[in-house]
């Protein structure tokens, strides 16, 4: 039995969720997202809540039930409350600016390196060194912070580079000096 499939996802007010064939789509104040679903599994929704059921008990149903449910709870947080990753740049003259639709990031490298802004995503800056990724979709925000940060992670030794703000960096020492 899935632990977390089984649990009903409560609908907040101003989100409405619809269920049609194969497809669960949900709207809320912040915008709209939909998701297909399995066959594998059955969607319904009553009483302000949203309840996945698996139609037997093959494995990929089993696999299937704690996945969906997810999936529309990730989609109802999203349109109420919306996600956000926080970015910390660390390292001399590292910085950040946001030029139009293009986030242009001077990170050690010989140019400038510009990146699109996606149109399902908003970044802002808080400072040259701190970028906030925010938006409705879950999985967009979390891609398009790894995007950003995979430009320059933070490297051991001086921790220079593009960090979560909840990442810790593990430290190494450097050379020993030669005596």
């Amino acid at each position: 039995m899935s632990r977390i499939g089984v649990l009903p996802v409560e609908i907040p007010s101003g989100v409405t969720v619809d269920v049609k064939s194969d497809l669960v789509g949900v709207k809320g104040p912040k915008g709209e997202l939909s998701q297909t679903y399995s066959e594998e599994v059955e969607i319904s929704v009553a009483d302000d809540q949203v309840v996945v059921t698996r139609k037997d008990e093959s494995k990929i149903a089993k696999s299937k039930h704690g996945l969906y449910r997810n999936l529309i709870r990730n989609m109802i947080v999203g349109v109420s409350a919306g996600y956000s990753k926080t970015l910390l740049i660390n390292g001399v003259g590292y910085r950040a600016e946001i030029q139009g639709d293009v986030l242009t990031l001077n990170l050690g490298f010989s140019n400038p390196i510009e990146f699109p802004i996606p149109e399902d995503v908003a970044i802002s800056i808080d400072g040259p060194t701190k970028i906030i990724v925010a938006g409705i979709d879950k999985q967009r925000v979390g891609q398009t912070a790894a995007e950003i940060r995979s430009i320059r992670p933070p490297e051991p030794y001086k921790g220079k580079g593009v960090r979560y703000e909840d990442e810790y960096v593990r430290r190494k020492v450097g050379k020993a000096g030669v005596k």
